[in-house]
């Protein structure tokens, strides 16, 4: 075999196996025989001239070859489909499939719903949504775009920022009622916190005061919790004093079950971002949720200077 016989089929087959981790159940997902799967991987292998895949009775695994082949498979294949999609023009815009992944609380609370008025806008259009905290490699899990909070220096991906997330100081009215209301940064050390294991320098909080001085003060407690939306229950739980994204909790301040302390005092913002594979911008229904997302999230609760349709990095 030569070059040329590296086809599409048996590139799409060996991405799927290699996602998967099993040829059954790609066989079962592409309605052929295993044995099928089978020889278009030999064929690709044997056109390649290395072992992409490592086979054993309970699972297949890629090979240090095949784990370099398969990121360049992907970049080629969704070159193919973005290709055949500009050819079309806008005729394939509302149709296809989309893949993003988002912070777990954020995805959770507002990203989903956004999603779901997208849909109804676009009925045609499949969404496949993953919520997770943990950074992931976009290109190489298949995902074409990803909604991050905090400081991003993947200079292989488009960032579009959409805006700084406000974090305030809560804490629930039982939770003061019983331990005292701190009145100034000072007091903040004795009392219980709620902070994220997962960010760096959770230990130490610094606040600007109205007149523009910095106090840097411990903020260490017995809970540490790896997810924003368990800093949500341990709040009304009254578990302590949080530094909490108002996103994450405005809704509970509107109903009054917890209250904002040292209000006269700023926390630093995070950065909400969003990632865009390059391959992938220039198709017209990730174009749409794009800008559908960008519009949404500037409208939400303590998400400021939204740079509407900007994109800071190419």
């Amino acid at each position: 075999m030569d070059k040329s016989d590296v086809t599409f089929e048996r590139l799409r087959t060996f991405v799927r196996v290699a996602d998967r981790g099993s040829l059954s159940a790609v066989a079962r997902e592409l309605g052929v025989g295993q044995s099928t799967i089978t020889r278009q991987l030999r064929e690709l292998e044997d056109a390649v001239g290395v072992p992409l895949l490592s086979r054993t009775t309970r699972r297949v695994t890629v090979t240090h070859e095949g784990s370099r082949y398969y990121a360049h498979a992907v970049q080629i294949l969704r070159l193919v489909e973005q290709a055949g999609e500009e050819a079309r023009g806008t005729q394939g815009a509302a149709a296809g499939t989309i893949r993003i992944s988002c912070t777990a609380a954020f995805g959770i609370l507002h990203t989903t719903p956004i999603i779901f008025a997208f849909q109804d806008l676009y009925p045609h259009i499949s969404v496949d949504l993953n919520l997770t905290d943990a950074r992931i490699d976009l290109v190489r899990e298949g995902v074409d775009m990803a909604v991050r909070l905090a400081p991003l220096t993947d200079s292989t991906l488009k960032l579009r920022a959409l805006g700084q997330s406000q974090r305030i100081l809560v804490a629930s009215p039982a939770y003061l009622a019983a331990h005292g209301t701190p009145s100034s940064p000072q007091d903040l050390p004795a009392h219980e916190s709620i902070r994220m294991s997962n960010v760096m320098g959770s230990e130490t909080l610094v606040l600007r005061g109205p007149d523009g001085v910095d106090h840097a003060v411990p903020f260490v407690g017995r809970l540490r919790v790896d997810q924003g939306l368990a800093v949500r229950a341990a709040l009304l739980a009254g578990r302590g004093i949080a530094a909490a994204h108002r996103w994450l909790i405005d809704d509970l301040l509107a109903e009054g079950r917890l209250d904002v302390i040292l209000p006269d005092y700023r926390l630093p913002s995070a950065p909400l971002n969003m990632l865009i594979v390059p391959e992938r911008a220039g198709i017209a229904r990730v174009r749409l949720l794009m800008d559908f997302l960008a519009a949404r999230i500037a409208a939400l609760p303590g998400i400021q200077g939204s740079p509407m349709g900007k994109i800071d990095r190419s």
